[in-house]
């Protein structure tokens, strides 16, 4: 066994997910109270006043009350260390919550009672099940008028393919909510409406026949009983791997804004969820124990501290050891580098962090060194996969307001770019900036932040062209003939090509017909939706 193994056990990383308006930041701060990370939780209620949310930072979700960046907090929990990722909601920010799922072992999904599975819940699902996620389920909003918790149940097979075993099961709803029925302690915990802090314990009953359930709580409990007994008959035995593989998932019910069946679920992260396991790269399987230092940049963000001007590439511990000063070597540009000031996170605020092991979620000030998808190692030609760029389904043009403010407008479009808050296309012929993205708010986003990052205020106006494709050239005739068909590909289109925010060229199409036109003329060249794949063509191409 090695030295590093006891570290890499304790490690639980995982990210919460949601559609928008679950409760998901709200969860998110309660495990952090219960952990002891924080001791007063800034609730959703009070964003509109000098209180926001612990996980929520940036100026327009604090306007807004959204959650529109993924942030990251590391707490300690029964000698576990729990590197926990909020990630956006809203799916105009769906990229950023992909590439976040890259990062983790596994996930809590936060389902509404009262809406069910939504669309945007459905569409994270589907990228956790691709990567065999393992999910746990969290029921939020009982102490309000919700669906029946079998009908949720039936719903979640149904809409998301697993099977699903409860932990807990509620007692009732809205104002006759008593609590939640332990399936496995055998007890029930009784409800109370919480305040922000974690005074004292929560009452529970020893016993799920206990008569005097049926006494205090009386339909209610009868009902959930009676649930309890179909659930017991109909739904298989808890079976780890099944869950470890993403195809079983545990249940459980609660109300996270009053501090209700968090405990529950922090304790089932730590008694299920797995600590780090290997990760492919395309030379090797790497494993977490290893001792040579590796990690892999999965998000970087601007401005986290205005004053500062600051970019943090946050980068997860794949193997080894990180120690503060060590010598690393950027695999993709061959740069060496020796990170004195990484740092760990509790939302905004972050400490100088001396050492990290795989798992950890660490962040490098980083001044255009870093790019999303950078393998880091302690010199080894390694290259991570998986960090997806999306082919933007909007364009709009950006021009900068006011001609003196053009040098901030392509700095701030240039650091936004770098970490994927945006896609910036410059067009190869023609000097206005081209914006893509998944969703209209993007553009509002990027939008507010050059006027109060950047001081830059810029006009965003319609666009014509509303497909993109990366592109590269695969001739069958070596690296040089490559690149001579791309390049003659990218003089006879110059006229809808771009280039991205790594310099890829990108083909730009008003409609998906002309685009198929454009594949049948020319079979030498290869269209990407997915900019994974046209990028490491594109590094390797340059590379060679």
């Amino acid at each position: 066994m090695s030295e590093l193994t006891p570290q890499v056990k304790r490690r639980r990383t995982f990210a919460i997910i949601s559609h928008p308006d679950a409760g998901k930041t709200t969860l998110t701060e309660k495990l952090l109270l219960f952990s002891g990370a924080i001791q007063i939780a800034g609730s959703v209620k009070a964003r509109k006043a000098s209180r926001h949310a612990t996980s929520d930072w940036m100026e327009i979700e604090k306007q807004r009350g959204i959650s529109v960046a993924s942030s990251v907090m590391q707490m300690e929990y029964r000698d576990c260390v729990i590197n926990l990722l909020d990630t956006p909601g809203h799916q105009d920010f769906s990229e950023d919550t992909y590439r976040v799922l890259t990062a983790v072992d596994a996930a809590l999904m936060v389902i509404d009672a009262a809406n069910g599975v939504e669309p945007q819940t459905r569409r994270l699902l589907q990228v956790c099940r691709a990567r065999n996620t393992p999910i746990l389920t969290f029921v939020n909003k009982l102490d309000r008028e919700v669906q029946e918790p079998l009908a949720l149940m039936d719903e979640i097979e149904r809409e998301l393919g697993m099977t699903v075993v409860p932990f807990t099961w509620p007692v009732g709803m809205a104002k006759f909510f008593g609590g939640v029925l332990d399936l496995r302690k055998d007890q029930m915990r009784v409800f109370s409406p919480g305040e922000d802090r974690v005074a004292g314990t929560e009452e529970v009953v020893q016993g799920l026949a206990n008569p005097v359930l049926a006494d205090r709580f009386g339909p209610a409990y009868e009902q959930a009983a009676g649930e309890i007994e179909l659930v017991r008959e109909a739904a298989p035995e808890f079976d780890h791997e099944a869950f470890l593989s993403g195809r079983q998932t545990p249940m459980f019910f609660g109300s996270a804004v009053n501090n209700f069946g968090v405990q529950e679920v922090l304790d089932a992260l730590v008694d299920l969820a797995p600590s780090p396991g290997e990760r492919a790269a395309m030379q090797r399987t790497v494993h977490p124990d290893e001792p040579k230092f590796t990690g892999v940049v999965f998000k970087i963000q601007a401005n986290m501290d205005p004053a500062h001007r600051d970019r943090i590439a946050f980068l997860r511990v794949a193997s080894g050891k990180f120690s503060r000063g060590m010598n690393l070597k950027v695999v993709r540009s061959g740069k060496s580098m020796r990170p004195n000031t990484v740092v760990t996170f509790m939302s905004q605020k972050r400490e100088l962090l001396d050492e990290a092991y795989a798992g950890d979620i660490i962040g490098i000030p980083n001044h255009g060194v870093l790019q999303l998808g950078d393998t880091i190692t302690e010199g080894e030609a390694l290259q991570y996969t998986g960090l997806p760029f999306f082919a933007p389904e909007m364009f709009r043009m950006v021009e900068v307001a006011d001609p003196l403010k053009t040098k901030q407008l392509k700095a701030g479009l240039q650091q936004l770019g770098e970490e994927g808050a945006i896609q910036v296309f410059r067009p190869v012929a023609g000097s206005v900036l081209m914006l893509g993205a998944v969703g209209q708010l993007q553009f509002e986003v990027v939008a507010h932040r050059l006027e109060h990052e950047y001081s830059c205020k810029a006009r965003i106006s319609p666009c014509r062209f509303q497909v993109a494709r990366w592109v590269t050239a695969d001739t069958g005739e070596g690296p040089a003939a490559d690149e001579r068909e791309l390049n003659r590909f990218i003089d006879g289109n110059s006229h809808r090509m771009a280039y991205d925010a790594v310099n890829a060229p990108t083909l730009l199409v008003e409609y998906a017909p002309e685009l198929r036109a454009i594949e049948a003329n020319w079979p030498k060249i290869r269209f990407h939706a997915l900019r994974e794949h046209a990028g490491l063509v594109f590094q390797q191409r340059m590379g060679d």
